[in-house]
């Protein structure tokens, strides 16, 4: 499967972004999605993720209450909302997708991930 992420742009604190991450070939709906981000000089991190039936999301601690993770297994897209953005959170924004069975819980390492986006940039100013 190939993912294409967009929407990652420049915003000053407290501002909001929405991120997409749309996946050709494959079977979309076979895989658990997440977004991960990496800053520079740091080790990429997981941000969100969410199961193949939606009916679970996970977040990191420092993302809880701002952003919001989605997705349409009809038009193979998932989505990150990203509200009340801070300059920490300012890194290359990366949707991966990890090809699970059904009860499958979604990872939070980088390890179980099949598929990468190319990232997008996403900078904060205070």
């Amino acid at each position: 499967v190939q993912l294409q992420a967009s929407g990652g742009g420049s915003v000053q604190a407290g501002g909001s972004l929405s991120l997409s991450c749309a996946a050709s070939g494959g079977t979309f709906s076979r895989y658990n999605m997440a977004w991960f981000r990496q800053a520079p000089g740091k080790e990429r991190e997981f941000v969100a993720g969410i199961n193949r039936s939606r009916s679970t999301t996970i977040y990191a601690d420092f993302v809880k209450g701002r952003f919001t993770i989605s997705r349409d297994n009809d038009k193979k897209t998932v989505y990150l909302q990203m509200n009340d953005l801070k300059p920490e959170d300012t890194a290359v924004y990366y949707c991966a997708a990890d090809h699970a069975i059904l009860t499958a819980p979604i990872s939070r390492e980088v390890g179980p991930y099949d598929y990468w986006g190319q990232g997008t940039q996403v900078t904060v100013s205070s």
